[in-house]
């Protein structure tokens, strides 16, 4: 099995990459991880750049959802919502409609934010987005507040209760997952 990871940030020191790290760290080792890291690269979306020649960069975006089981997204909230660049490669991830790599793809969105709302408004809006295409979006949300106060040295959550609801929230998007992988050989 194998799980992307997709950080809406492009700081180096993200808290919403040390989120991704900090969830890696709940997967079993039977379990393949990585972050597609990308996402700067991605041209603003254009269908006449996409019929003409898709950019390399976003078919390895797709690739790298296409062959994993499921996908985790952290993201930061800019301006109460997504950042642009991970809408923006999304846009080109839901191409082409309807058959595109997101559909029924399983994904989980968590936020981590300075503020004392943890990217709630930002993971509504990611998974309003993700549910519209398609994709089977967990319900459940993590908002990571404070963040900058949020992690121990040794990049797990500080805080007892947020680790064990990213545990869980690992747990439930590999069981999605591996219920799909068992559907698809059915």
């Amino acid at each position: 099995m194998r799980v992307l990871g997709l950080c809406g940030s492009l700081r180096r020191d993200s808290y919403n990459r040390r989120l991704l790290a900090a969830a890696s760290r709940e997967l079993p080792e039977s379990v393949a991880f990585r972050i597609f890291d990308d996402l700067a690269k991605i041209p603003p979306y254009s269908e006449d750049i996409d019929a003409r020649q898709t950019p390399a960069v976003v078919q390895t975006l797709r690739t790298a959802i296409a062959t994993s089981s499921a996908i985790l997204i952290a993201t930061p909230e800019y301006n109460a919502s997504m950042p642009g660049l991970l809408k923006n490669a999304i846009d080109w991830a839901s191409r082409p409609y309807p058959d595109h790599v997101l559909r029924s793809k399983p994904v989980a969105v968590v936020g981590a934010s300075t503020g004392a709302f943890g990217a709630i408004l930002a993971q509504a809006d990611l998974r309003r987005v993700l549910k519209a295409l398609g994709a089977q979006v967990l319900e459940a949300e993590l908002p990571v507040s404070r963040a900058h106060e949020a992690f121990l040295l040794d990049g797990r959550l500080a805080d007892p209760q947020l680790r064990s609801q990213l545990a869980i929230m690992v747990e439930d998007l590999l069981g999605v997952a591996s219920v799909d992988a068992v559907e698809e050989f059915a």
